[in-house]
């Protein structure tokens, strides 16, 4: 702020001056700002109330760079004179003269009742009392109090681990530099509110703000945004944000190509799928037979498995394994031939069959005989039940 003032009152205002030697009660600021006003005058003694009982103002709160306004009112004119001084009591206007030369102050409104002035492009300096005084007899001072608030000047992530990988515990920052008051920070995954923890640092009358939030990675969080972002007085929706890059082991799951539904019976061919994800994409993937060696006349491609001519031989276990440089997966397809006669009792059982698990199955000679058997036991067996869609 520009301290220059023009200590000079014009003459047409002389008259309106309160001579004497003011004494008062009040607090020292504004028993010196009363004293100010004595040496302009006589040795005539004056009693000052310090509640400014007629004077009306509201503090101000304004974001940095912004306008700042300043109203002095009056709550029963008597055409007194009024005045606006800074926070060093030097005067911005007497009436509708501005004696200091700061010219980012400029008159809004100036009548018997008002004074009103607006404070362009405001900064931390500006803050402070600012007095309004009212030339009565005896004198009033009432202040107002400019509140500057400085939004944060950057917000930046950090995240201790560009790639994770499922499981770990990574360590991200958020910092709020040089804002004033202090900045909350609030972390998002996603929709989902987390919480960290903050430091606050100051410097002059300025804070700088750091949270770090310690998150254990999944493979669901993925590709999931990671939100910093800041609640603060002077500013709205100021967020800043990363993305997570999770890499895990594959997902394996087998599907049964044909028969596409009934049984899987003697004589009759079966073709399974293996179909792997994970992050990075498997480039290892292969079949085998669990507890046992793979049949010669088993036909592996790729990721697909064939039996062209099924016997009960090829009853088993079947495992599809895939693999990346995160680890190893896999899924299973438990496989039981059934008798060519089946197809008989699967129609009979409208969808369902029972598997050599069922009651009464165990102790069964062939398929056929198994169905008949489990039979009896349906009402108890439901969990081993199986749909084919």
């Amino acid at each position: 702020m520009d301290s220059e003032s023009d200590n000079r009152t014009p003459e047409n205002h002389k008259d309106n001056l309160t001579s004497g030697r003011l004494t008062s009660a009040c607090p020292a600021p504004i028993q010196e700002s009363l004293a100010a006003w004595g040496r302009r005058g006589t040795e005539t003694d004056l009693a000052v109330p310090c509640d400014g009982q007629n004077l009306v103002t509201e503090d101000v709160t304004v974001v940095e760079g912004d306008v700042a306004t300043i109203s002095c009112r009056v709550k029963n004119s008597d055409d007194s004179v009024i005045q606006l001084l800074n926070p060093n009591r030097q005067t911005i206007y007497f009436r509708d003269f501005r004696p200091l030369k700061d010219s980012r102050f400029q008159l809004v409104n100036f009548s018997n009742s008002e004074l009103r002035v607006s404070l362009t492009n405001v900064s931390i300096s500006d803050e402070g009392r600012y007095f309004c005084q009212l030339y009565t007899d005896p004198p009033q001072e009432i202040y107002t109090t400019i509140t500057v608030l400085v939004p944060p000047r950057n917000l930046v992530i950090d995240i201790q681990k560009e790639i994770a990988v499922e499981g770990e515990e990574i360590e991200l920052n958020c910092t709020a530099m040089a804002s004033r008051p202090a900045t909350t920070i609030r972390w998002f995954k996603g929709n989902k509110e987390l919480t960290g923890k903050s430091e606050v640092e100051q410097w002059s009358d300025m804070y700088t703000v750091t949270s770090q939030l310690l998150l254990k990675v999944g493979r669901e969080d993925d590709g999931v945004p990671v939100i910093c972002l800041v609640d603060h007085p002077a500013v709205k929706d100021l967020q800043t944000q990363r993305y997570l890059e999770v890499m895990y082991k594959p997902q394996v799951r087998v599907s049964q190509n044909y028969p596409v539904q009934g049984l899987t019976r003697e004589g009759e061919p079966l073709e399974l799928t293996c179909a792997a994800f994970g992050k990075p994409q498997p480039t290892d993937m292969r079949w085998l037979r669990v507890d046992d060696e793979m049949p010669q006349h088993v036909v592996v491609s790729g990721s697909n498995l064939l039996i062209s001519n099924l016997n009960k031989t090829d009853n088993g276990t079947y495992r599809c394994e895939a693999s990346n440089a995160v680890g190893k997966s896999h899924a299973d397809y438990m496989l039981f031939v059934y008798d060519s006669r089946a197809g008989r009792y699967f129609a009979r059982h409208k969808g369902t069959y029972f598997t050599h698990e069922a009651k009464g199955a165990d102790d069964a000679a062939d398929a056929d005989t198994a169905i008949i058997n489990a039979e009896g036991g349906q009402n108890n067996s439901e969990e081993k039940k199986e749909y084919f869609i």
